[in-house]
């Protein structure tokens, strides 16, 4: 045998010799001469550990996820689970976002449902923008009024703006209404100087109207003029999100972005009124 020969041959180590002896074993044979497994290597081989749990998808990973992949993104104010089963809703500032439960896709768009015929996104937008008229701080606005004043609405506006000119035009045309414009010089140029003049004028409203309607230049603002309501409404605009002028807040809540006719503000306003004629 095998064995036997290489037993006999000079040089040869023991260790070689064994390892040749076991491979000239049949399979069988080699098996009762390993050593048998202990019993806990027995249970580990026929018990795997475990997988690790599952992901919780909640608004804390959704959050958590974004800033790690998105790290100079602007700071997330809102996380829901949108309308669309299988998409998160992401709101930052007053704009509208989704995505994915794993949070590898951002989707920028509208989302539509179609059996309703709505658009969702829209809708969520105009939650988002809706601001409590009644809080709003009237003493740091120009006011004034037509007729008997009972419809109101609050503007914010730079002197500057050409579109709020001609808002302040067709507001001429309304009767029976309250205007209060929040100025913020946010156009550059001269807007803060004749924001300033305009808010320092003994009689604001006249110097609004006059610089709006007839292109009259305010008196020079006095030096000590109290004008830190200039500041709060530019802070108040950041708040609520105004981007632009004219923004048109209605009794509702409900914000007109940018400037209507006439026509359009008295249907939006007649709108309003609609539930007060019914009771």
């Amino acid at each position: 045998m095998l064995s036997s020969t290489l037993r006999f041959l000079p040089g040869i180590p023991a260790i070689v010799t064994g390892l040749l002896f076991a491979a000239g074993l049949p399979a069988a044979a080699q098996e009762a001469a390993a050593p048998s497994k202990t019993p806990a290597a027995r249970k580990t081989a026929n018990n795997p550990p475990p997988p690790p749990p599952p992901v919780v998808v909640d608004e804390a990973f959704i959050r958590k996820t974004l800033a790690e992949r998105m790290p100079n993104a602007p700071k997330v104010d809102f996380v829901r689970p949108a309308p669309m089963p299988g998409l998160w809703e992401i709101v930052i500032g007053n704009e509208v976002r989704y995505t994915d439960p794993t949070v590898s896709f951002l989707v920028e768009g509208e989302l539509i449902d179609l059996k309703a015929r709505k658009n969702l996104t829209e809708e969520r937008v105009a939650q988002l923008n809706r601001v409590d008229f009644a809080t709003l701080p009237f003493k740091d606005a120009v006011t004034w009024k037509n007729g008997t004043g009972k419809r109101r609405i609050a503007v914010f506006a730079d002197p500057n703006c050409g579109y709020c000119r001609r808002f302040e035009a067709s507001l001429q045309e309304m009767k029976d209404v309250t205007v209060y414009t929040f100025l913020i010089p946010i156009l550059g140029g001269d807007s803060p100087e004749k924001t300033r003049a305009i808010w320092c004028a003994k009689d604001r409203p006249g110097a609004w109207l006059g610089w709006m309607l007839k292109g009259e230049a305010p008196p020079k603002a006095d030096a000590k003029c109290d004008d830190a309501a200039i500041e709060r409404n530019l802070a108040l605009s950041r708040k609520i999100h105004v981007n632009g002028t004219p923004a048109i807040l209605l009794e509702d809540g409900n914000r007109i972005p940018g400037a209507v006719g006439a026509v359009e503000l008295e249907k939006r306003l007649q709108v309003l009124a609609a539930p007060a004629r019914k009771s």
